[in-house]
């Protein structure tokens, strides 16, 4: 500032006091008072001087007058950053809050539609096999069944159908242990064998057959009244569809000799009623009690 002021002419006199208004507008006007000097300065100056003095003064206001325009510029450029960061911020938070909403309703979109997929496969369960489809596939089972047991030979078993029905067989086993007592008495009595009874359930082999003994009258050998089989295997909970009509025969034939079965002297038949009532009443105590497997010592 000295150095603007020796260029300007006030090198010999004293400097004016200025006093700049407390506020500065933001267009770049800026407000002067100017103070007298000490009356000797104004009272000295004259004429001439008053005009230099005048001059002097009004370079000044200019000079103030462009610094105050570069603050005002400087401040309408951070208001314009400003402004604009503000903007990117309120942008930047719509988006944000538009990403929440979109995951927010794809959510829920998603939840409803498993809700709709659980909804209808509750409403819709799985519909059951028709009778027709049962009889079917039990028809096929026993063809099946049949042509395995045709090659064993008729010295292990043979297979007659009752009254030519596939779904009722009559089997003879043959193959009995020769060292048992129940062989000797078959031998005795002249018996070709034992003779079977099967019948086989609408959902077979799903469902066990019933199965009965006909022919002779047995005691013991885990055979009861009327000629029913107290073998878990014949139950519900005993039987799997894997299990074949052989297997089922000779698993029957060793617990024949497991329970010391022996040929009854009684002449007494037995009967389909009496079969079916018995083995209800076995199955009933078993679901109560158990099963119990013989040991092995006993045959």
């Amino acid at each position: 500032m000295a150095t603007l002021l020796r260029k300007i002419g006030f090198s010999r006199l004293r400097p004016p006091v200025v006093t700049l208004s407390p506020q500065v507008s933001r267009k770049g006007t800026v407000s002067l008072d100017v103070l007298r000097a000490s009356s000797s300065s104004s009272s000295s100056g004259g004429g001439g001087g008053g005009a230099q003095q005048q001059h002097q003064q009004q370079h000044l206001a200019g000079v103030l007058n462009a610094s105050g325009t570069k603050d005002s510029a400087s401040d309408t450029k951070k208001q314009q950053q400003q402004q604009q960061q503000n903007h990117d911020q309120r942008h930047h938070q719509q988006q944000q809050q538009h990403n929440q909403q979109q995951q927010h309703h794809h959510h829920q979109h998603h939840h409803h539609q498993h809700h709709q997929h659980h909804h209808h496969q509750q409403q819709h369960p799985p519909a059951p096999a028709s009778s027709t489809q049962c009889r079917q596939v039990r028809a096929r089972r026993l063809m099946k069944e049949l042509s395995e047991l045709s090659r064993l030979g008729h010295e292990v078993l043979s297979v007659e159908l009752v009254g030519e029905s596939l779904f009722e067989w009559n089997v003879t086993l043959r193959q009995i242990d020769l060292e048992s007592a129940l062989w000797q008495d078959m031998r005795e009595a002249g018996a070709d064998g034992v003779l079977l009874n099967l019948t086989f359930p609408e959902n077979f082999p799903f469902s066990p057959p019933f199965m009965r003994v006909l022919n002779p009258r047995i005691d013991n050998g885990f055979v009861l009244d009327g000629g029913a089989i107290c073998m878990e295997l014949l139950t519900p909970k005993g039987w799997s569809s894997a299990y074949t009509v052989e297997a089922l025969v000779r698993q029957f034939a060793a617990s024949l000799v497991k329970g010391q079965g022996r040929i009854s002297r009684k002449k007494k038949a037995f009967t389909r009623k009496e079969a079916q009532a018995t083995f209800r009443s076995l199955v009933k105590t078993h679901e109560k009690y158990g099963w119990v497997t013989p040991p092995s010592s006993d045959g």
